[in-house]
């Protein structure tokens, strides 16, 4: 069978002049304004309703890290998200760039579970615990159900959770295949999932590389999902929708379904 997948033409690259712009001044603000918005993140988390002020700090961060990078964002919601509704957010994952993506557009307060190495970083690391993300040790999954506890707590507080299913970033147009916590927490918690496609992250910086290229991001938000609707005996189907849902307006082709497949 032909494969009808069709990558999405490659966007032009911009001159060298401005991407080596874009690199200063993008780790720059990577260095210094994280180092200093981290620090204002720690002091304001501890002021009622805690959470609140510090996600406002991670979203001046997110929208800094991309205006000193020359990133743009185009962002597309389904009218059927509701505002502050708890949702399950399934993003696929392709740079570092995809973390401030979402944290500037993302409807509604979300905390996300990102790897442990990040909250090992002095600062910045401290900023991501006081600022309720949830570490997620993949070394370990001894301490999956500390992690996923925290997720329900965060969900019953009202806030979402965001999770990149693929759990490392992908090197091509593929989609990877997805590990199973985020559809065993949508289904546990009865909240809705939401497939979000990040297109145009990896042309902006690549896994490995410190060159930033100034350019356009989309990140599309789909309609929700209820897992209730599939059960635990239909999860092969649910893993499938989701991933047609992320795979078509990001611009991948399916791979494998998952781990638990």
């Amino acid at each position: 069978m032909t494969d009808p997948f069709q990558p999405a033409p490659p966007a032009p690259r911009p001159p060298l002049w401005l991407t080596a712009l874009a690199t200063l001044t993008g780790n720059l603000f990577l260095l210094v304004g994280s180092a200093i918005l981290a620090i204002v993140t720690i002091l304001v988390s501890w002021i009622p309703p805690r959470g609140i002020l510090a996600f406002a700090v991670m979203r001046i961060w997110a929208n800094g890290v991309l205006a000193a990078s020359l990133v743009r964002v185009e962002v597309h919601c389904s009218p059927e998200l509701e505002p502050g509704k708890s949702y399950v957010f399934l993003a696929n994952h392709q740079s570092l760039f995809d973390i401030p993506v979402l944290l500037a557009t993302s409807p509604g307060q979300i905390r996300m579970m990102a790897k442990r190495a990040l909250f090992q970083i002095p600062i910045f690391g401290w900023a991501l615990k006081v600022g309720g993300f949830i570490s997620v040790d993949r070394a370990d999954r001894s301490t999956a159900t500390q992690s996923f506890s925290l997720a329900f707590s965060r969900l019953r507080e009202g806030t979402s959770i965001l999770l990149f299913p693929e759990g490392t970033r992908s090197l091509d147009d593929t989609l990877l295949p997805f590990q199973r916590g985020g559809f065993l927490l949508a289904m546990k918690s009865g909240l809705p999932i939401v497939p979000v496609g990040i297109r145009g992250s990896r042309a902006v910086q690549r896994r490995g590389s410190f060159a930033i290229h100034p350019g356009t991001v989309a990140v599309t938000y789909g309609a929700p999902i209820d897992p209730a609707a599939y059960g635990m005996r239909r999860k092969r189907e649910l893993i499938a929708e989701v991933r047609r849902s992320i795979a078509g307006p990001a611009g991948l082709r399916v791979g494998g379904e998952g781990e638990d497949a």
